[in-house]
């Protein structure tokens, strides 16, 4: 899938403010903060395992296992309330989703590190459709050769965001800590697990 209003060469990126009206997007919000089973993922980095700094839970198909920063994670089952989600982002972007990543952001404490979304699994031109509940929070994307240049995203509440093409390959992303934000967030990244 290529965007003609990509912001960034060698990428495929559109933001879509307000993909979820207020009232869903809260709905949302809701159920996942009470029904999903959070938890603290130990990862490897610089040589050590270490907790990382936000909660998440895995969720898919049963055969869509991840392996992301040294450790392997088995999906927990499909919730009812991710369902229609899921075929409404098939449908609209006209992809196919086998699992999610959930993030929860406690507060401006909890981020994510310059990283790219390129594990085997995910093939050589994953198709990442990220959804944002909660509290905005700022999500750069830089290149890979060139970490100057970079982008910004103020991610809201019901805003989507999808990532194509090449830019997984071309440009890491993260979401910074920051002090101002006192909310909570949470981040649902659909994506396809090759077998």
């Amino acid at each position: 899938m290529l965007f003609p209003d990509s912001p960034l060469p060698d990428a495929d990126v559109r933001h879509i403010p307000g993909w979820l009206v207020p009232t869903q997007a809260g709905t949302l919000l809701a159920a996942l903060q009470n029904d999903i089973p959070w938890e603290v993922h130990r990862i490897r980095l610089f040589g050590r395992w270490v907790d990382s700094p936000r909660l998440s839970c895995w969720i898919g198909d049963p055969d869509a296992r991840y392996r992301y920063s040294g450790a392997d994670f088995l999906p927990h089952a499909w919730p009812a309330i991710l369902l229609p989600l899921r075929d409404r982002l098939q449908a609209q972007c006209d992809a196919r989703f086998n699992s999610v990543l959930l993030n929860r952001y406690r507060d401006g404490r909890d981020s994510m590190g310059w990283h790219s979304d390129d594990e085997p699994e995910l093939g050589a031109e994953p198709f990442i459709a990220s959804l944002s509940l909660g509290t905005p929070r700022r999500f750069l994307l830089r290149r890979r050769d060139d970490p100057a240049r970079k982008v910004e995203f103020l991610l809201g509440h019901g805003d989507l965001l999808l990532m194509g093409g090449t830019t997984q390959r071309y440009y890491q992303h993260a979401l910074p800590k920051s002090t101002r934000v006192e909310g909570e967030r949470i981040n649902l990244t659909f994506r396809w697990i090759g077998r």
